[in-house]
């Protein structure tokens, strides 16, 4: 900036004018829209996929076995190592989905993990004396025991998701996304640009934690509500 050399380094005022001006664009909201969906999906793939095998892990040993140090390696290898091994066998346009679900999986799997393995044993032995059905045990003993757990993972994961989402798309390049924005700001060096076009890959990130997260609010307080039917002439309360 003492040297006015704008192509090295914009200004915080140049990035934010320059922002502005995408915001009017014609492929912006295409652009927008395609990574935030395809990142968003492979998110929710993710949580589905960890939950999975985090309930699996918990229920048979021998499956923990296995599918632990599965996890430990998907955390250690390099995304970049994913990506372009992916590029072999997916398009590009595949690839943001992917590699988010992949990122997103072993930080579900671990908050689920320690989530049931932090259950209320005595709780657990009561639910098994009343002869709960599976469906009630996870909803009323592991979902509450979980959730702390998984409240942390989705702030966690969101921010990872499109990180990795984007990076992908950045070794991929597929047409009208945030990451091969990024890609031709460098190509064509053209600074404001690529800091524009952070700024948004920032902004999208925090609004999409504060929809998943709300998200998971709804549903916890929802699952956790109890209806109760009153059977006058019997005089008996059930819940349903």
């Amino acid at each position: 900036m003492a040297l006015s050399k704008s192509i090295i380094l914009v200004t915080p005022a140049a990035a934010v004018k320059r922002l502005s001006e995408l915001c009017f664009e014609a492929d912006f909201l295409k652009t927008v829209l395609n990574s935030f969906i395809r990142i968003g999906g492979g998110f929710f793939a993710g949580v589905i996929t960890g939950t999975a095998l985090a309930v699996l892990s918990g229920m048979h040993s021998l499956a923990k076995a296995v599918i632990s140090p599965a996890m430990s390696a998907v955390k250690a290898v390099p995304v970049a190592s994913f990506i372009i091994f992916a590029l072999f066998f997916l398009k590009s346009s595949a690839l943001s989905f992917l590699i988010s679900a992949l990122m997103v999986t072993p930080v579900i799997y671990d908050a689920v993990g320690k989530g049931i393995e932090n259950a209320d044993g005595k709780l657990v032995e009561a639910a098994e004396l009343f002869g709960l059905s599976p469906m009630k045990k996870a909803r009323y003993l592991y979902f509450p025991s979980v959730m702390p757990f998984l409240n942390a993972a989705f702030r966690t994961a969101s921010g990872l998701a499109f990180k990795s989402g984007t990076a992908a798309e950045v070794i991929g390049q597929p047409d009208h996304t945030l990451g091969d924005m990024l890609y031709r700001s460098k190509i064509y060096l053209e600074t404001a640009d690529l800091f524009a076009w952070t700024i948004v890959i920032i902004l999208l990130g925090k609004l999409f934690e504060m929809i998943v997260t709300n998200l998971l609010d709804i549903l916890y307080k929802r699952s956790q509500h109890l209806k109760i039917n009153h059977n006058i002439k019997g005089g008996v309360c059930s819940d349903e």
